[in-house]
């Protein structure tokens, strides 16, 4: 079968299904809220399930008919069921990676607190080598206090090691050394900034520690990679946090052969409990034209994708993530924008905010560029996952996609735009015109450091209003689809949808951020469920399979302790997964499940 042909093995399913409508179910839940997220989003009662698959759905009178003696009959007592979560866009290795790390936790940290917690990791490591690199994660870079404090070189030279250090942020796209890991990195005032990156100055073109984007590479490619052993581990450790919050699949959106090694030897083992996809990079930076990276990307496939979907989870490699920008707040301001970004012309204490003359970097892939590789995907039958923040960098990806539209390979592809953390609204209804999802991480719609103190001054009254605009892109007719980010946040799928629904911060953010961000309503909470499910699988051309609960489907779904359309919204947030089930196989189980 080819990648298309998921449609006719639903037929297929669905005929087998008729023809053996009588056999008893290997399991019945009855008595539930069952959410279907079907084309009407009905809720039914009761839901079977024969050799992974869902055989019925309905009301307990017709589950019990599918009851047999050997049927395990699985009573809900009201709870919901709902298709397991599926996110669009994240980092498992990564995230499973830094929960073995010295961590910061995504903490709101002063300077003194930032230092202290770095030391006791080296205080920790007494035995490591002097030219050891002491790697720090998950280092909140906007949340740091006050809003607007300076961390550099020498915040990190206080710090009593001789070793190299690096702090990197959760977002991914900034890195702070000490000044004995600028000089292992081999950065001078004569070192040019690499294409795609930013190597941050003081006054006398001196590096300040502080790399943005590609610029990191020159620290990170001297970090002794991940052995088999701990990329299998932190493999192990992302699958164990997904089953814990309902992922039944995921993408991993942006990977590499020692990740999907990983992934593939879990497989191997059986223990591999979501479906996974995994999208490679495409990069021109480094001499590769768009011919050989999609190559490159084609090699790798024949190498770890596992063929059709099958009710076991396994691998399929069948996207690209490309980068076309950066991240849009401050002190990175590497999001690609069509106007500058402001700056304070006046003092602290009487700002003046004017246009200064930034726009950000000029996009990482040219517009010519773009076209070709997206062209060049298109005929491989891969779809592109671009990661664009700024809202010149979503207009170019949607330029070139309109092009991509007009070509015969074109018109068959799913293009995805990831994060859009600002778009122009004339461009709001390009998406559902051009059939591209944006994937978003509904968490960031909320009054917080990385978007108050992060962005309200510098992008203006105007342009600030229109921040996270995902109600907005829902209203213009796209088809929103939800992808963590994780690690840039914690993987904490409810918060995150809480947050969709109501822009709100969590209660104990403190009271500079109480209230919404931004005057932009919520999404109604069946369009936050479908992103997570429906339109996600969408993205990943699984919606025959999985995202919903209907008979032929994929038996992957989850158990609530809580009704997420009944309870107050701030409730969704604290909602728990009592059982994930990946093609009918539980693969995890809660002790509040009986």
């Amino acid at each position: 079968m080819n990648r298309y042909g998921y449609f006719s093995a639903l037929a297929m399913t669905l005929s087998t299904m008729a023809f053996a409508a009588e056999l008893p179910a290997d399991t019945v839940y009855r008595n539930g809220y069952v959410y279907t997220v079907d084309a009407k989003d009905s809720v039914q009662q009761a839901l079977a399930v024969r050799a992974g698959r869902i055989v019925y759905v309905g009301d307990d009178a017709g589950a019990k008919a599918l009851t047999g003696k050997s049927t395990k009959v699985i009573d809900l007592h009201g709870r919901m069921l709902m298709p397991g979560l599926v996110d669009g866009h994240m980092h498992p290795q990564s995230g499973g990676s830094r929960l073995l790390k010295c961590s910061l936790n995504y903490e709101n940290l002063t300077v003194p607190q930032f230092q202290s917690r770095i030391q006791a990791c080296l205080d920790k490591e007494k035995k490591a080598g002097a030219d050891s690199w002491m790697v720090v994660v998950n280092w909140f870079q906007q949340g740091m206090l006050p809003d607007g404090v300076e961390t550099t070189a020498a915040t990190l030279d206080a710090l009593k090691t001789d070793r190299p250090v690096i702090v990197r942020s959760s977002f991914g796209h900034s890195s702070l050394l000490n000044s004995r890991g600028i000089k292992v990195a081999g950065i001078t005032r004569d070192t040019a900034d690499p294409a795609g990156g930013k190597i941050t100055r003081d006054a006398r073109g001196d590096a300040t520690g502080l790399l943005e984007d590609a610029a990191q590479d020159m620290a990170m490619n001297l970090l002794p990679p991940l052995t088999v052993a701990e990329n299998l581990q932190a493999s192990g450790a992302a699958l164990a946090a997904m089953r814990k919050q309902g992922i039944t699949t995921f993408l991993d959106a942006y990977t590499d052969p020692e990740t999907m090694t990983a992934f593939a030897d879990l497989h191997k083992q059986g223990k591999l409990t979501a479906r996974a996809h995994f999208a490679v990079l495409i990069d021109l930076d480094k001499g590769a034209t768009p011919q050989s990276a999609v190559a490159e990307l084609l090699k790798q496939q024949k190498q770890f994708d596992q063929g059709q979907t099958v009710v076991a989870p396994s691998m399929q490699v069948r996207h690209a993530k490309l980068f076309m920008d950066g991240v849009i707040s401050a002190p990175a301001f590497t999001g690609a924008m069509l106007q500058p970004y402001l700056v304070n012309k006046g003092t602290p204490e009487k700002p003046d905010w004017q246009p200064g003359v930034s726009t950000g970097p000029a996009s990482y892939f040219p517009q010519e560029a773009l076209k070709t590789t997206l062209a060049e995907l298109a005929n491989a039958h891969i779809d592109p996952h671009i990661h664009v923040d700024g809202d010149r960098a979503v207009r170019e990806s949607l330029d070139a996609i309109e092009y991509l539209r007009t070509t015969p390979a074109g018109k068959n592809v799913r293009p995805v735009l990831a994060h859009d953390e600002i778009v122009a609204p004339s461009d709001y209804a390009r998406f559902a015109k051009l059939d591209v999802t944006p994937v978003l991480s509904f968490q960031w719609g909320k009054p917080a450091p990385d978007t108050v103190g992060a962005l309200k001054d510098y992008m203006g009254p105007a342009r600030y209003a229109i921040v996270e605009p995902q109600e907005l892109l829902r209203k213009a007719g796209a088809r929103i689809a939800y992808g963590s980010d994780w690690p840039v946040d914690p993987l904490d799928e409810w918060f995150a949808l809480k947050v969709g629904v109501t822009r709100t911060a969590a209660p104990d953010a403190g009271k500079e951020y109480a209230g919404t961000l931004t005057s932009q309503p919520g999404m109604p909470r069946a369009e936050v469920l479908r992103a997570i499910t429906l339109n996600a699988a969408y993205t990943l051309r699984q919606e025959a399979l999985t995202g919903s609960l209907e008979v032929g489907k994929l038996a992957d779904m989850i158990v609530l302790d809580r009704n997420f359309f009944t309870i107050p919204a701030e409730d969704i947030a604290n909602i728990k997964v009592l059982q994930t089930v990946v093609g009918g196989k539980i693969v995890y189980q809660a002790k509040g499940m009986r």
